[in-house]
């Protein structure tokens, strides 16, 4: 053998082995025969369901090529349902794309050109309430595959990808016996709780069915979908993802639903905003050579202030009669008297408006305010007007104060905008991958 055969003998070794322990690129995904993708993967029978695979989209990193194996268990991964042995369930892939099977399986079409699909059957019935099955692609490569024992398949969980479906036959006769549960999830800007035209829908989002147990991530047009049994009662809840950014339900985060004799039912619609960034200055801007330049730059900003209804730490007014008078009380602000540090987040709010810094009209997150609507959002505007109308009745507010609670709500939405905290975002904010995978 030549030195050159040798290294590339050596360097094709190392990539296939590399398999059993790294994350397989590419994609596996189910489809009907002709390679249509299905509305929340959910199929009539077990017979309809075929497997596809490559890169997203038919562009981009596609499977590795060379052989697999596929079988379907049940959505833990726990019960193996494929009926047939392992070596009729082979397929082989080219250029990224799953292009041949062995004997003993249909095949039909794939959304990708060159591609086919495979059909999954048989396999035997899940024992999921929910009718869901895992659908497993398995590499052979090198130190992948640890034995072989007709239909079972004894290998390592890095080689292989997987895809979850559902299918509504649950009485074996290849009949559906179930409805479908559907609704959607869209990102709410306007916080009204209602979907309104120009709302976006927001894709992977985690709803659950509590009656079941089963999770499902809504599609790129926000529906999520569940099998349904006739005449039976679901509660179905969003999971809200991690904070950073935060996100906000706009309407009920769970409804329950009653399918009819066939098992479906529309579900709950859920509606949602994430926050953040909205221009924001904070107090300790507007105490800096920064805010002084800001300030210094207008005709009467001391004007715009003592307009207000500012309080200095025992109640009294506070009416600043130059900059350094100003930044002297925002650096002593405390909250000993609420009033006194509702007056700092309101005046840097204020004056964050004031510079175009902030658009006034922009929905803050302010739970607790009576600006806000139901799902507790207030335009900074408004919540500026309930602040200062609320520091003109109540002056001094130390703790044991009838209306602290109410003054630290204000001042707590006015402390995060000024921070960049609380503002609706113009559209979905990105969701982590594992959230709903």
């Amino acid at each position: 053998m030549s030195l050159g055969k040798w290294f590339l003998m050596a360097a094709l070794v190392v990539v296939l082995s590399s398999l059993a322990n790294a994350q397989l690129p590419g994609a596996i995904w189910t489809s009907t025969s002709d390679g249509t993708k299905v509305n929340g993967n959910i199929y009539a029978s077990r017979n309809d369901v075929y497997l596809n695979g490559g890169p997203q989209n038919c562009t981009g990193s596609g499977l590795p090529d060379g052989d697999y194996y596929f079988q379907v268990t049940d959505p833990s991964g726990a019960e193996l349902l494929s009926t047939d042995p392992a070596s009729n369930r082979i397929v082989t892939v080219t250029g990224g794309f799953i292009t041949g099977t062995s004997d003993g399986h249909n095949t039909g079409t794939s959304s990708c050109s060159g591609a086919i699909s495979v059909q999954l059957a048989p396999y035997n019935l899940t024992s999921n309430n929910g009718g869901e099955y895992k659908l497993w692609l398995i590499s052979m490569a090198a130190g992948c595959i640890n034995s072989v024992d007709g239909p079972v398949i004894d290998f390592k969980p890095s080689c292989a990808k997987t895809d979850n479906f559902k299918v509504r036959e649950r009485d074996g006769d290849g009949e559906p016996s179930t409805g479908t549960i559907t609704g959607m999830k869209w990102y709410d800007a306007d916080t009204d709780g209602t979907k309104d035209e120009g709302e976006v829908p927001i894709e992977g989002w985690k709803i659950i069915t509590e009656t079941q147990g089963t999770t499902a991530c809504t599609d790129a047009d926000g529906k999520y979908y569940f099998i349904g049994m006739p005449n039976t009662t679901y509660t179905i809840s969003e999971v809200l993802p991690p904070p950073y950014p935060m996100w906000v339900a706009t309407t009920a985060t769970s409804g329950t639903v009653t399918t009819d004799s066939v098992g479906d039912a529309e579900g709950p619609d859920f509606g949602n905003v994430c926050l953040g960034a909205g221009g924001g200055r904070t107090l300790g801007f507007w105490s800096n050579r920064n805010g002084f330049a800001t300030f210094s730059s207008w005709t009467s900003p001391l004007a715009e202030l003592t307009s207000l209804n500012l309080r200095n730490a025992d109640g009294s007014e506070f009416n600043p009669t130059s900059y350094d008078h100003f930044r002297t009380w925002l650096r002593d602000a405390n909250a000993v008297n609420m009033a006194y540090m509702l007056s700092a987040q309101l005046a840097a709010m204020k004056l964050n408006v004031l510079a175009g810094f902030v658009n006034g009209a922009a929905l803050i997150y302010a739970p607790g305010t009576e600006s806000a609507n139901s799902a507790g959002f207030a335009s900074v505007n408004a919540i500026i007007a309930e602040a200062d109308a609320e520091l003109g009745l109540h002056r001094y507010t130390p703790s044991g104060s009838q209306y602290r609670s109410y003054q630290e709500a204000l001042k707590n939405a006015l402390d995060q905008a000024n921070n960049n905290m609380n503002f609706v975002q113009p559209g979905p904010c990105a969701l982590p991958p594992s959230y709903c995978p």
